[in-house]
């Protein structure tokens, strides 16, 4: 059948349906042949916190939205073009946030009076008229799969688990997207199982094929891809880029890698990911608790490893004490806390920028670190080698902060020369006239030498040492320098680390400062509005302790400055505090990253206020 053809230049589209409907990968294969196409990504998962939710429930409803095309994909989109809905719970769930007139692709199956009371509808959606304002197509996808695999052997259960496979070859054949990539992965994921694999693949194809041959469709679109660099590109989420990069960054530094962590929502996936590198020489430990965790990557740090500890919140609350031992014993520790919504178990599989304060000051006595934030997924890979060689080269634990959204989301990745990835210098102290706490006179890190050599016998510990010899001091002028000489390290870095970057003009109305996964949204949104003619600067802040030198003289300059955060006003309350200017604090805490368009009005309001 000939189709219309709209050309698009960017798309967002959303999977969604109970926890067992494979939303999750229905999505992150799509998000995969769009970046395989060429397309820039970025994608947003969102799961419940059970395990198995109550199929059905309003709550129990996963999704996964991608939000692909060639201009301006910093986001995985504020609405919606195309919804796929699974379920009653799902519709619901995800209505709201699909435009008017956008696709609404429904599975009719599991539109029952059950499903439609535990959504809390009162009459079915698909007849009531409700949903006039939308372009809805109604398929049973159970029934279609059902007659394509009758004589496949599979068992019913079975059959009906490849319902998400078809409205992935379906949306494919929307946009006009390749099945290849797709067939690949079913060929590698079920080798072992030769009838599963041809039963994906045939209702994959069957998808496509209904697409292209169905009256239902009369339009189907394709999406601009934006010239890429030469170079391989795969698709990464900010977890797998923390891995990869403590793998390289080990190999950088030419040091065994070892990875102390205890598994927790959403930081997991990075403990999964060392240990898939077991085969290469990479040491990991599924820790007993959060404190084994922390304080068997400290005993590695001693032992002469590049050592790390994945975590969130409630981790990093249990890692507290550890992380005071690092700060006086001066070893090198890469601590990644993948931030969710709290206080204390909070929302588990929801994303917050909360964790903050307790990364710049909760731990006892004075015992400052580096804290280092990534903005998008592919920036947690050069952010964690970053944090490596502040580590290393100033001998202290350094603390990087993703959030759930980066560690879980995804986008197009060009993987880097590791030629192009500059070497992290290590020199072990040898000489047998060793002194634990003598220290570089520029940086003020004290030498690291691996234990167990003649000559090289020292201790240290959580008890103060004596100032060069590490002999323990209750002396109290000596704690003092100690404690100075610790503060003024870190303090030392900020000659270490790049200017912050303003984007915009330095005689704007408004400065807008963003930290972590605010990066994106306030990217958006400032792009939209300095097209318009808007006058605004912007700075990104990837260091947070300690500030970028330049930071002070840049908000010296502005009026106004306002803070985008995921908490409630953080990182404003630090900056007004250093810098004795107020600040306008806009803060969401919903367990959802900003949408642009909310940090466009935010703006604009702020604007306003001035008469502008």
């Amino acid at each position: 059948m000939e189709r219309d053809v709209i050309y698009l230049e960017d798309v967002t589209i959303r999977f969604a349906g109970d926890s067992g409907d494979g939303m999750q990968l229905t999505g992150s294969k799509f998000s995969d042949t769009s970046a395989f196409i060429g397309a820039d990504v970025s994608t947003f998962p969102d799961y419940p916190s059970e395990v198995r939710a109550p199929e059905g429930t309003l709550y129990g409803v996963s999704a996964y939205q991608i939000h692909f095309g060639s201009k301006g994909v910093y986001t995985p989109g504020d609405k919606i073009d195309v919804l796929v809905a699974m379920n009653p719970a799902s519709l619901k769930v995800n209505l709201p946030f699909l435009r008017e007139k956008g696709i609404l692709i429904v599975n009719t199956a599991n539109f029952t009076e059950k499903n439609l009371k535990l959504a809390k509808y009162e009459t079915n959606p698909l007849e009531d008229g409700s949903l006039k304002n939308y372009q809805v197509f109604k398929i049973n996808f159970n029934e279609i799969v059902k007659e394509i695999l009758k004589d496949s052997g599979l068992s019913p259960k079975q059959i009906e688990r490849t319902k998400n496979i078809f409205a992935l070859g379906l949306t494919y054949w929307l946009f006009d997207l390749p099945l290849t990539e797709t067939e690949h992965w079913i060929k590698k994921k079920f080798g072992k199982k030769p009838e599963i694999a041809e039963a994906n693949l045939k209702v994959l194809r069957a998808g496509y094929e209904f697409g292209e041959t169905n009256e239902l469709f009369a339009i189907r679109y394709r999406i601009s891809t934006k010239k890429l660099e030469p170079g391989v590109y795969r698709n990464i989420t900010g977890n797998e880029a923390v891995a990869l990069a403590l793998v390289v960054a080990a190999k950088k530094a030419n040091l065994p890698l070892f990875l102390g962590s205890y598994p927790i929502t959403p930081a997991s996936e990075i403990l999964h990911y060392i240990a898939s590198y077991k085969p290469y020489g990479v040491l990991h430990l599924q820790a007993e608790d959060e404190i084994g965790g922390v304080t068997s990557a400290i005993g590695a740090a001693y032992g002469g490893a590049l050592a790390a500890t994945s975590t969130s919140g409630p981790g990093l609350s249990l890692k507290v004490e550890g992380l005071g031992l690092a700060v006086i014993l001066e070893l090198p520790l890469i601590v990644v806390d993948v931030q969710r919504a709290g206080p204390s178990t909070g929302m588990p599989t929801k994303m917050e920028q909360s964790d903050l304060f307790i990364s710049m000051f909760g731990r006892h006595g004075e015992a400052p670190l580096p804290v280092l934030a990534a903005s998008t997924p592919t920036d947690c890979f050069d952010m964690t080698i970053e944090a490596a060689r502040i580590a290393i080269k100033y001998m202290t634990p350094v603390i990087l902060l993703t959030d759930g959204y980066l560690g879980q989301s995804s986008e197009e990745w060009k993987i880097p020369d590791l030629d192009s990835i500059p070497e992290i210098p290590v020199e072990f102290y040898t000489k047998p006239d060793y002194l634990p706490y003598k220290r570089d006179p520029i940086t003020l890190a004290r030498s690291w030498a691996i234990p167990g050599y003649p000559g090289l016998e020292h201790r240290i510990g959580g008890l103060e040492k004596e100032d060069v010899t590490g002999v323990i001091s209750q002396d109290p002028l000596n704690h003092q320098r100690m404690v100075e000489l610790r503060a003024e390290k870190i303090n030392r870095i900020q000659q270490d680390i790049p200017d912050a970057e303003l984007f915009g003009s330095e005689d704007a109305d408004l400065l807008i400062i963003g930290w972590g996964s605010t990066y994106g949204s306030i990217k958006a949104a400032f792009d939209r509005l300095t097209e318009k003619g808007y006058k605004l600067a912007y700075v990104h802040l990837k260091y947070l302790n300690p500030f970028p030198k330049n930071l002070g003289s840049i908000i010296e300059k502005f009026d106004k400055i306002l803070v985008p955060e995921n908490n409630l006003g953080q990182l404003a309350f630090i900056l007004q505090g250093k810098f004795l200017k107020p600040v306008i604090s806009y803060h969401k805490i919903q367990g959802r990253i900003f949408l642009s368009s909310e940090i466009e009005n935010k703006i604009l309001e702020v604007l306003n206020q001035k008469g502008r």
